[in-house]
């Protein structure tokens, strides 16, 4: 049978990015298309979304949300379906979606992603004429209010589901706005929004949500303990079987090395050797010594949670090893100081870029010889996924998404063929040096590295088997 379903993103690609749930929320749609499902996404009006849609169409009104009036208007971009929520007051200002120009918290982000929580459930009831969805997905704790709005509102709704990209970001903000959210006094609750004695976002929304799905099975086994719940442990595992995680998949009709239109030189599973083309060309781009050793690739939010701490610290200690190391990427400025430092004191050997470029990211990854994710937890991470895909073999650490993904260069896997990476652990300075040990060893076998890149291009890292699994559940929730 065929559905609809809404989705409620604080950002979607290629409109608006900072991270992967930009990526999700722009290719699911389209992969669960192929699922007879039909998906409208709701997003917020920045200034940078609202240039690249044009005037589109107004769909619906609000008179006053959280301080003035707003519109939904209706647009197109590809296949996407888009319901743009413009309301210059909360939207319209300089920064990025969450931070200001001085890279501070808005100070009203409380109100922002009410408001597009607000708006979505007011759709999901029937605000636009003509829709009615089936489901509801709302996307981390900026969406995750929808589901509590419909759950209060005493009006027949729709399934509601909350997908958890990232668990350390919840949404948590002073009892003081709870007034102002339009709640009834009854949310203030252990079953509601109340958290710690603050409102909580995405607490609220792991409630009052049917389903509730992460990004990958072992990430949504990891936030049921103590140590990976982020103090929600206790409440997802009162939700039993409504926890499911689904590993992401990636768009691999963007991300492509056959097409790409970005790189120096396309090439395939079946035709790699044009690939070398692109590590020299890396290689000028970033002022590294040309030679054949290995180059270790970070694309990546500068941060602990990533654990490129870890890499910025064994900067010298890979560089002594006879690898070279390029690093894309911003986040916390004593980590951008010490990879900066390093840059200053191996500059043919190590490049560093602060900031993020989508374009230079498809380079990295396909000219680099491996990307580095050591992180110290990973809901899901594309960025491996992304190296799959490119040949660029995935140095991970055994957590989370990673692991479910990657598949270690072990004796047996690299004997049979089917490895596509190297898997270290636990995040720690001397597991990650001693898997750095073993990648330049298994580099060392021109063949066998070859092998690997093979194996790791013809895996499916596509949405084609996630999609069918958010299918059947969305089907299944609709039949309850």
């Amino acid at each position: 049978m065929s559905l609809s379903l809404l989705s409620v993103a604080s950002e979607v690609f290629p409109l608006i990015k900072t991270g992967g749930l930009a990526d999700v929320a722009g290719a699911l749609p389209l992969a669960l298309a192929e699922h007879d499902i039909a998906v409208r996404t709701l997003m917020p009006g920045y200034p940078d979304v609202m240039r690249q849609i044009g005037p589109g169409d107004t769909l619906c009104r609000f008179e006053d949300l959280f301080g003035g009036p707003a519109v939904v208007i209706g647009a197109r971009l590809g296949e996407l379906d888009l319901l743009v929520l413009d309301a210059p007051h909360l939207y319209d200002r300089s920064g990025g979606p969450y931070v200001t120009a001085g890279g501070f918290d808005h100070p009203d982000n409380w109100a922002r992603f009410a408001a597009l929580s607000r708006a979505g459930a007011a759709i999901a009831q029937g605000a636009i004429p003509g829709f009615l969805p089936d489901i509801v997905q709302a996307h981390d704790w900026q969406a995750a209010l929808t589901p509590v709005y419909l759950a209060v509102s005493n009006r027949p709704r729709p399934k509601t589901v909350v997908t958890v990209h990232n668990l350390a970001f919840q949404g948590s903000y002073p009892s003081s706005v709870f007034d102002s959210l339009g709640l009834p006094a009854a949310a203030w609750s252990l079953e509601g929004v109340e958290y710690y004695g603050n409102v909580g976002y995405l607490k609220g929304g792991l409630h009052a949500a049917d389903l509730v799905t992460t990004v990958s099975p072992t990430y949504a086994d990891e936030i049921l303990t103590p140590g990976g719940g982020m103090g929600l442990d206790g409440l997802l595992r009162g939700r039993g079987n409504r926890l499911v995680g689904i590993v992401n998949g990636i768009d691999t009709s963007v991300w492509d090395p056959a097409t790409d239109p970005v790189i120096a030189c396309p090439y395939s599973s079946k035709a790699l050797k044009p690939r070398a083309r692109n590590k020299r060309a890396l290689e000028a781009e970033f002022g590294l010594h040309r030679e054949d050793g290995p180059i270790l690739a970070v694309v990546s939010r500068l941060t602990w949670q990533k654990g490129l701490d870890l890499v910025a610290e064994a900067c010298d200690a890979i560089v002594a090893r006879g690898a070279r190391l390029v690093v894309v990427g911003s986040g916390e400025s004593a980590i951008e100081g010490q990879f900066l430092a390093a840059h200053a004191r191996h500059p043919d050997r190590i490049g560093v870029r602060i900031g993020y470029d989508e374009a230079l990211s498809h380079q990295v990854q396909a000219g680099a010889d491996a990307i580095l994710i050591p992180s110290r937890f990973e809901p899901c991470g594309l960025t491996q996924l992304y190296g799959l895909r490119y040949g660029c073999l995935p140095f991970v650490s055994r957590v989370g998404g990673l692991a479910d993904t990657v598949i270690d260069a072990n004796h047996a896997a690299a004997a049979a063929g089917v490895a596509t990476g190297v898997i270290f652990g636990p995040p720690t300075g001397p597991a990650l040096m001693d898997g750095v040990d073993r990648a330049l060893k298994l580099y060392a076998d021109s063949k066998g590295w070859r092998r690997m890149q093979v194996s790791a291009m013809n895996a499916d890292v596509s949405w084609r088997a996630s999609a069918r699994i958010y299918a059947d559940l969305f089907r299944d929730l609709t039949r309850e």
